[in-house]
């Protein structure tokens, strides 16, 4: 299951992850903050500690969101799948 969902993750977090370490480059954060922007973001968590100041990364940050929207939808459609096909060899 993992196994077919993998190569969808994997493009997720990229499309997450490219356009963070851009958005991360115009503002003149360090990688790290980067990557911690991203994620946090892109979880819907939004500290509000790092803003981007620049309209392209505000456009950016946009499509991080969306991709980490997509990104928790799969996981917990993933979990789900999982214990339907556990509930169903126990019974």
């Amino acid at each position: 299951m993992l196994g077919m969902a993998w190569p969808i993750l994997s493009g997720i977090v990229l499309l997450m992850v490219g356009p963070g370490l851009l958005v991360g480059y115009m503002e003149g954060w360090s990688i790290f903050d980067s990557l911690y922007f991203t994620f946090v973001t892109g979880l819907t968590i939004g500290y509000g500690d790092l803003v981007p100041r620049l309209l392209l990364s505000r456009l950016l940050v946009i499509v991080i969101g969306f991709a980490g929207i997509m990104l928790s939808g799969l996981v917990v459609a993933i979990c789900v799948q999982a214990l339907l096909v556990t509930a169903r060899e126990h019974r």
